[in-house]
């Protein structure tokens, strides 16, 4: 079981999917992509932008946010900018699931009622709409695994000058 699940619900940019599966990759986090898409995954610019690490992904579809949520326990932390807690204050236990939305419409209103407690925000500038899906996706991941103590991953690295 992976220490962090990244869930993208309906995304609609290739090249945003396929670098968050190159985040997903490096840092052993699972990819869990939730039907319908906006594009097909053999989608040339998802490929280019993960190429090179797409077989080393643990990748799940779900035909749907219900199906989803039905072969999953959670914890759950929803990402989203009308959150009222910043990121840095939700704890991030092995396996969490850090749910992001649509490019172009985040998360819908009544999944964020469903779970109210569990919404995260990255602070952003006033007048600022959002930050890169990808983008958002990196600094998430880092969190959880920072506050997981980066468990499996090399941290730590002489260098020889």
């Amino acid at each position: 079981m992976a220490s962090i699940n990244i869930v993208l619900v309906e995304p609609q940019i290739p090249q945003n999917t396929g670098n968050v599966a190159r985040t997903c990759a490096v840092t052993g986090a699972a990819l869990h992509l939730v039907r319908p898409m906006g594009f097909k995954v053999d989608d040339r610019k998802l490929k280019r932008a993960g190429l090179d690490y797409w077989h080393e992904l643990d990748l799940t579809y779900h035909q749907s946010l219900d199906a989803f949520f039905e072969a999953t326990g959670g914890p759950y932390v929803l990402f989203t900018s009308r959150a009222g807690r910043v990121y840095t204050e939700h704890e991030y236990p092995h396996g969490v699931y850090l749910v992001f939305g649509r490019e172009d419409a985040g998360l819908s209103e009544e999944l964020l009622r469903r779970f109210p407690s569990c919404l995260a925000q990255l602070p952003m500038q006033s007048g600022a709409r959002c930050l890169n899906l990808s983008s958002s996706v990196a600094v998430a991941a880092y969190e959880a695994l920072r506050c997981q103590g980066f468990t499996g991953l090399r941290v730590k690295q002489e260098i020889n000058i």
